[in-house]
C-alpha cells in the first residue's frame, strides 16, 4: 500500500508540472504534439542548423513534434524521413517509416528511402525504455546513439551535422570522444526545454572529418 500512495504521490507531482509547464502550454498553443519541439527549436536557433531545402533524417521521431518543427523550418522545400519503433500519425510532407533502428532491415529501408541522396542534417532523439539498473541503461543508451553516429556518417554530407540525445552518467565521456573522432565541431547543449531534473542533454557534431 505505501508503494502505491508513493506511486500515486509521483504520478500527481509530474501530472502537475506538466499541465503547469510552460512549453507544454506552448506547443498547444502552436500546434505542436510535444514540448520537445521547443528542444529542437532552441539548438537549431544556437547553431543555425536547418535550413530550406535540406533534407533530414528524424530518429525516434514518434509523436512526430520534432518532425513538425521540421517541416515548418524547411517550408515547402527539402525533404524529411522519420523513422521510430512506435507508430506515428503522419504529418504532412514528411516520409514515416516504422520500424527498430537496431535492424539492419530497417536501416536498409531507410538507406532506400533516401534514394541516393545525402542528408544535410540527422537528429536523434531516439531513447531506450530505461530498466533502472544503471550500468545497463548506460549501454543500452549507448548503442543507440553509436548506431546513430555509424548512420550519419554513412549517410550525411561532408558539412553535415548530427544532433543526438544522450544522458550524463556512465558513458557520457566516451560519446563525447567519439563524437570528436568524427566531427570537426562537437556541442553538447542543454536546452531550457528540457527540464532541470532530467539527465538528458544533446550533443551536435558538425562537419565530418574525412579522411
Amino acid at each position: 500500500m505505501k508503494v502505491r500512495t508513493k506511486s500515486k504521490k509521483v504520478n500527481k507531482a509530474w501530472l502537475s508540472d506538466h499541465v503547469n509547464d510552460p512549453y507544454v502550454k506552448l506547443a498547444q498553443r502552436e500546434g505542436y504534439r510535444a514540448r520537445a519541439a521547443y528542444k529542437l527549436k532552441e539548438i537549431d536557433e544556437v547553431l543555425g542548423l536547418i535550413r530550406p531545402g535540406h533534407v533530414v533524417v528524424d530518429l525516434g521521431s514518434a509523436p512526430g513534434a520534432w518532425s513538425q518543427y521540421l517541416r515548418r523550418k524547411l517550408g515547402p522545400g527539402g525533404a524529411i524521413l522519420a523513422l521510430d519503433v512506435l507508430p506515428m500519425a503522419p504529418v504532412d510532407g514528411v516520409t514515416f517509416l516504422q520500424g527498430d533502428f537496431r535492424e539492419a532491415q530497417t536501416l536498409a529501408r531507410l538507406h532506400e528511402a533516401l534514394a541516393g541522396r545525402r542528408a544535410d542534417v540527422v537528429v536523434s532523439d531516439m531513447a531506450p525504455n530505461l530498466s533502472g539498473i544503471a550500468a545497463s541503461d548506460a549501454a543500452r543508451i549507448a548503442h543507440l546513439v553509436e548506431l546513430a553516429l555509424d548512420f550519419a556518417c554513412a549517410h550525411l554530407k561532408p558539412e553535415g551535422a548530427l544532433v543526438a540525445k544522450l544522458f550524463h552518467g556512465s558513458g557520457y565521456s566516451q560519446l563525447v570522444k567519439l563524437f570528436k573522432e568524427r566531427f570537426r565541431v562537437v556541442k553538447p547543449i542543454k536546452p531550457k526545454a528540457s527540464r532541470d531534473r532530467s539527465a538528458e542533454t544533446f550533443l551536435a557534431g558538425v562537419g565530418l572529418k574525412l579522411g
